[in-house]
């Protein structure tokens, strides 16, 4: 595991110390890594800036090269970078092994959207007057500043480097500060692909990082992944220096069953939806909606199905529920179960830390149905295993339902009646909506939401668009003197 900063090409000493990663199962200390101060995140930038000289000039064709040689070590170092990312979030091994999957496919997918990107840099526009023509060039924005959540440490960062790595810019990413591992280990695999110096800089750290990055006078652009506080703050640093922005930030997205559901895969989406990474997911379909006609039958079965679910070590086989990432996530979580006492809501299941686990950051997946729409619970993201549940009558209802949130990241829809998902899913506000599904995500396509969820996609070409700036190049083509101001005095 790296104890260094990686910053032009190089591993260098941090000067702010170091961190305490945590292992989330055992409560035991993993590793200490390093911690950048903002003279490092200086180092960080500076080297990036010289760098961008050379890469913006490069080809999308050469940059892919670089990319697919990432793609290749992290395949190569799949299993060992999974067991450390488990080690340090808590996710289930098989999750981790998943998540190093989509890492791999991400470098590839915009290693093909770089070669692409060549046929394309520059658009001829048709002008009115025949002395002129005239053309919209794509150019890279320039350095940019990453900052990444700790759910997916090494998803996040593959989101945010490849497309701005293919698009022509550098990056200096800031991991979490309760998950740099991984990251820094990136920083490894780019250096054995031969990725130019100063092209990525990986520079983990806490507060003092983070706000030295996003106050950079030589950072182009900013892009953010986590909570709406932080974002907040990342939004106002970017203001004084009127800097691009893409802010992704959570949600408390809406899974809406209706009566004609099939209730198998109603309740396979729906424990999907929220106990996946332990419902530490941005987009996780948090709040239930059902049709009140089937309302007893799921919640019976649902129940059921909670108390199924295998909790503990993460690196053993069969667990499908880690621990929370941190101390201080797991007492978020816990207040919101004491917040659920005070209000007198009803407990399905779970709420407590499972009976055979002593240590660890453990909760048992949870359940609160009949909740009000002015319970916390309800309208607050929780950013762990709690599913809230309400009923609805109608179609409208629960669109009006699902639609009340100051959130509008994703949203799912469960019906064989397909006219109607459709129907539904064009009303609900949100950038993300599942038909018969939950949570499914592609490279392809674009992630990013409605309200204070974020601005900004990512993913996609929208993703690659993030990291490009449109430039006009207008050209007088005639001999003759265009005389306009010479007439006019």
């Amino acid at each position: 595991m790296q104890t260094k900063l990686f910053i032009g090409g190089t591993w260098h000493e941090a000067n702010g110390g170091t961190l305490e990663v945590v292992n989330p199962t055992t409560e035991e200390l993993l590793h200490h890594a390093p911690a950048a101060s903002s003279a490092d995140i200086d180092k960080a930038v500076l080297a990036a800036r010289a760098a961008f000289k050379t890469w913006k000039r490069t080809t999308g064709a050469e940059r892919a090269v670089f990319l697919q040689a990432i793609a290749e070590g992290v395949r190569q170092n799949k299993e060992t970078l999974a067991r450390l990312e488990t080690q340090q979030n808590g996710k289930p091994l098989p999750e981790a092994l998943w998540d190093m999957d989509d890492v791999a496919a991400c470098f590839d997918y915009y290693a093909g959207l770089a070669k692409d990107l060549d046929s394309r840099l520059e658009t001829p526009i048709a002008l009115p007057h025949p002395d002129f023509s005239s053309l919209a060039r794509l150019e890279p924005v320039g350095v940019v500043g990453q900052i990444i959540p700790w759910n997916y440490p090494l998803l996040m960062l593959a989101w945010k480097v490849a497309p701005a790595l293919a698009a022509g810019c550098t990056s200096v990413l800031k991991p979490s500060e309760l998950t740099p591992l991984t990251a820094l280990e990136l920083g490894r695999i780019a250096l054995e692909a031969g990725l130019p110096a100063g092209v990525l800089n990986i520079v983990s750290g806490g507060r003092e990082a983070g706000a030295a990055l996003a106050n950079h006078a030589g950072v182009d652009k900013l892009a953010f992944t986590g909570s709406v506080a932080t974002g907040r703050s990342v939004m106002q640093a970017a203001t004084a220096g009127i800097k691009n922005v893409t802010l992704e930030l959570g949600g408390k997205s809406p899974i809406l069953v209706f009566d004609d559901a099939d209730l198998e895969q109603a309740i396979e989406w729906i424990l999907f939806g929220i106990f996946w990474n332990k419902g530490e997911v941005c987009s996780a379909t948090s709040r239930l909606l059902v049709q009140e006609n089937i309302a007893p039958k799921l919640f019976e079965r649902l129940k059921l199905e909670c108390e199924k679910i295998v909790i503990g070590d993460p690196l053993e086989d069969g667990v499908l529920l880690g621990p929370l990432v941190s101390k201080g996530q797991y007492q978020k979580v816990q207040s919101y179960l004491d917040i659920a006492k005070t209000e007198g809501l009803q407990l399905l299941t779970g709420g407590k830390r499972p009976s055979h686990l002593q240590k660890g950051f453990f909760l048992e997946p949870t359940v609160f149905v009949d909740v009000p729409s002015s319970s916390r619970l309800w309208t607050e993201e929780i950013f762990g295993p709690v599913l809230v549940a309400q009923t609805f009558d109608t179609e409208s209802q629960a669109i009006e339902l699902a639609n009340t949130s100051t959130f509008g990241l994703g949203s799912a829809v469960l019906s064989q009646d397909l006219a109607r998902a459709e129907r539904v899913a064009r009303e609900l506000e949100a950038g993300i909506v599942w038909i018969n599904c939950s949570q499914p995500t592609f490279c392809e396509a674009p992630w990013g939401g409605f309200k204070q969820s974020g601005i900004g996609r990512e993913l996609g070409t929208w993703g690659l668009e993030n990291y490009l700036e449109t430039k006009q190049i207008t050209t007088y083509n005639s001999q003759k003197p265009w005389g306009w101001y010479l007439k006019s005095v």
